[in-house]
């Protein structure tokens, strides 16, 4: 039990911060809080990741393009548009929709790298469907027919996808960098990624009204979770530590019904158990529909090496 701790206090963590992007609206401006918060992550970063980034140069350089596309994927357009779905939607509704997170990066392995396709992940995904459509229709499905999804709601769709692609892609080009320079190369191009669209936006200035926001956003959001998650992962292991991360939308509707005083309704219960029933039979039914794709066989050139 004990060594559920850490991935337990990074999931709260990260479900917080799905509160805190509520709580940043009208405080803050989406492109100010998603550039400040990434640039004040790699000043605090910089004296202890910059010198073994530097160390780690040869390996860092001819991947530069790959860390830049996980910058911006993971990082740029994933908390960039989550700031801006939150000014249309609820955190519940955030926070239910990042449940599709597991599920999605499965769908995305199967297409992207050949993995297996399985009964589980077939009917998990059809199931999780359901309960995402019976979320943002608020339980009826004439709302939906009638008014179509939600900006909000269609936003954190886009901002869930840009995460699991990242996931995926982290898992295909497993780059050898050790965690620390790899979360700083990517805050870096994530930062000039999203430069010019805080130079271009609305601008509220750093306040006492939003610095709470954009401290937490910056320090424990960007810096303690991801380093806390990644040593959790490695004392439970991938399995379990999946489980864990299945919490966030029950954790997000608990912090936003007592913190934000959101309403709980029965469709936001409903469709957030479609949902981790669907991820759960994703990861446990594995009876085979399509088998996994055969690796491609590496490529070498004159010296003998991969590439």
């Amino acid at each position: 039990m004990v060594n559920f701790i850490l991935p337990l206090a990074a999931v709260l963590i990260w479900s917080a911060n799905v509160i805190v992007n509520k709580l940043a609206v009208g405080h803050i401006f989406p492109a100010e809080i998603a550039f400040l918060r990434w640039f004040a992550a790699g000043l605090i970063l910089t004296p202890f990741a910059l010198p073994k980034l530097w160390r780690a140069r040869r390996d860092f350089v001819p991947h530069m393009a790959q860390y830049a596309t996980l910058g911006v994927l993971g990082m740029a357009l994933y908390q960039g548009i989550a700031y801006s779905a939150a000014h249309y939607t609820s955190a519940t509704n955030m926070g239910i929709i990042l449940a599709l997170l597991p599920l999605t990066t499965l769908g995305l392995a199967v297409m992207l790298l050949g993995d297996a396709l399985s009964a589980g992940a077939l009917a998990g995904g059809l199931l999780s469907i359901g309960g995402v459509l019976l979320v943002v229709s608020h339980g009826s499905w004439l709302h939906l027919a009638d008014q179509g999804i939600g900006v909000g709601d269609a936003m954190m769709v886009v901002a869930m996808l840009a995460y699991a692609l990242y996931c995926v892609l982290l898992r295909k080009w497993r780059l050898s960098l050790a965690p620390l320079p790899s979360l700083y190369a990517q805050i870096m191009f994530a930062v000039i990624a999203l430069l010019p669209f805080y130079l271009i936006s609305e601008k509220a200035g750093v306040s006492l009204d939003n610095l709470p926001e954009l401290a937490f956003a910056a320090i424990p959001v960007s810096i303690v979770a991801p380093f806390i998650w990644m040593i959790g992962v490695a004392r439970i292991g991938p399995r379990r530590a999946t489980v864990v991360i299945n919490l966030v939308p029950i954790f997000t509707a608990l912090i936003a019904a007592f913190g934000l005083g959101e309403h709980l309704a029965v469709y936001h219960l409903v469709g957030g158990t479609l949902i981790l029933m669907g991820v759960a039979l994703g990861e446990n039914w594995h009876l085979p529909i399509r088998k996994a794709r055969e690796p491609s066989p590496p490529v070498t050139d004159k010296l003998g090496s991969v590439r």
